[in-house]
């Protein structure tokens, strides 16, 4: 090899190794994102099959759920029983 041929061969891998380097944050972008996409579907088809009845799931009833009040609603309480006093 002559030394214009090394030069137009080194020259090529580094545009080359730019090239990959650019693209390369994009295909993984792509690849995780049809990962995400896969798995959304799977979820998805899941989520249909137990509302046909494939599979049997307890349901919770809104009699289920915990009766305990929240912080907002001590705090809103607490705040009108005083105006009532103050009354």
């Amino acid at each position: 090899m002559t030394g214009n041929q090394m030069e137009g061969l080194v020259g090529m891998l580094a545009t080359f190794g730019l090239l990959v380097l650019m693209i390369l944050p994009s295909v993984i972008g792509i690849v995780r994102d049809r990962r995400i996409d896969r798995r959304i579907r799977e979820a998805q088809e899941g989520e249909a099959g137990t509302r046909h009845g494939k599979e049997t799931q307890k349901t919770q009833k809104s009699s289920d759920r915990s009766t305990v009040p929240s912080t907002a609603t001590w705090y809103a309480e607490g705040r009108r029983s005083k105006k009532l006093v103050n009354s």
